[in-house]
């Protein structure tokens, strides 16, 4: 698999806050995101997840849903996973993720 690398955090913050944007692109998606232990599918999936259950509906979940699509999760697999979820996160915010995905999927 591609290694992934990310500078969003320099873009964004590098002058303002230089240690989180180390943080963002170096640890979380220079470490974490490369690490083997779990593919890099299930690693889309888990966080769509996180960002669902933590009622996280910006710009990082659109972000996150295209990584996972991008990764080749399915509109079916999508949709399950959203269903499943939104039983033990809550109803409101998997209508908030489907009126997302459903953009993505749709593009």
């Amino acid at each position: 698999m591609k290694k992934i690398t990310q500078d969003a955090g320099r873009k964004a913050l590098g002058e303002f806050a230089p240690e989180f944007a180390h943080f963002n692109d170096d640890v979380l998606f220079g470490e974490n995101w490369n690490n083997p232990d779990i593919d890099h599918k299930t690693r889309c999936i888990i966080t769509v997840v996180a960002l669902m259950a933590s009622g996280i509906t910006d710009s990082s979940l659109k972000y996150h849903l295209e990584n996972a699509k991008r990764a080749g999760v399915t509109k079916k697999e999508i949709a399950a996973i959203v269903t499943h979820v939104a039983f033990y996160a809550g109803w409101p915010k998997a209508w908030a993720v489907f009126n997302m995905a459903k953009d993505v999927w749709a593009e």
